[in-house]
């Protein structure tokens, strides 16, 4: 890939990311009725979207032919994009940023039929419509334009980047010091206490309010606990159906030892009824 193409892709990697951002803060104003910053950057992008359009444009645009087949294999691609992300930003940060379990045909809570079928719909429009308009528009820029937009973008990219990392390492250190063992208790723990915090952090928390934080360690122990107390329960349960069942043991012993005392008992009472009947004869 040369450079002159490179920048192309960064260049609809960063327009598309916009994009992802600006649907994004629509969907969140209709549903809260108020303006929140979405994604964990500062700016106006979510990464997540322009990095969903580039690979759908490379891998995709030779199934052009075929719009069911672009259709599914954008929501593979998107689906793929959107489950990666999760995993390993809670896997950085112990925070699970979004959560699809409640609702139906989600994967392990990262992703649901309610998000595929929108990036199937739009991995159409990206093949069909965007990346040819959007390369129209590169194709009027002069080859110096075009390396100074894409290096500057660049640069604010990275050190948007690297001012969110910082930013979400605050929350996980507070996150970490949450003496609570349960992920809702730690999540109102750990907003109260950034409540009156930067505002970058403030703004990370509301970008997203069904965010779920945790400390691993505080969990752990919990589990263990629970573990514990599980098996110390189990354990009495044993104790209390051995000492049952000898109970029980001892109960037909002595029920066996009555039923024969009695027969021995019946036995001598009949023999004796038989000797006073000899007697009398």
């Amino acid at each position: 890939m040369t450079l002159d193409l490179a920048c192309r892709y960064f260049l609809l990697f960063f327009f598309c990311s916009m994009l992802g951002w600006l649907m994004e803060v629509t969907c969140k104003l209709f549903q809260f009725h108020r303006f929140i910053n979405r994604g964990f950057l500062i700016g106006p992008y979510c990464p997540i979207y322009g990095f969903g359009a580039v690979f759908v444009t490379l891998l995709l645009s030779g199934f052009s032919a075929y719009p069911l087949a672009v259709f599914l294999l954008a929501m593979l691609v998107c689906g793929t994009l959107e489950y990666l992300p999760s995993y390993l930003m809670e896997k950085l940060f112990h925070a699970r940023w979004w959560d699809y379990s409640q609702r139906k045909f989600n994967l392990n809570g990262r992703v649901c039929a309610n998000t595929l079928i929108p990036f199937g719909l739009l991995g159409l429009v990206m093949v069909y419509f965007l990346k040819p308009l959007v390369f129209g528009w590169f194709d009027a820029l002069s080859e110096t334009a075009l390396y100074a937009l894409s290096g500057s973008l660049a640069a604010l990219l990275l050190t948007d980047t690297v001012v969110s990392a910082t930013v979400l390492s605050r929350i996980r250190k507070n996150t970490s010091l949450s003496e609570k063992d349960d992920t809702e208790a730690i999540t109102k723990s750990v907003r109260e206490t950034l409540a009156r915090d930067s505002a970058l952090v403030r703004r990370t928390l509301r970008a997203f309010p069904y965010a779920k934080l945790y400390n691993r360690k505080s969990i752990e122990k919990a589990r263990a606990a629970r573990a514990k107390l599980k098996a110390d329960l189990k354990q009495a349960q044993l104790r209390a159906r051995a000492e049952i069942d000898a109970r029980e043991e001892e109960l037909r012993l002595a029920v066996q030892e009555r039923k024969v005392a009695v027969k021995a008992k019946k036995e001598e009472l009949r023999s004796k009824g038989k000797q006073l009947r000899k007697e009398q004869r």
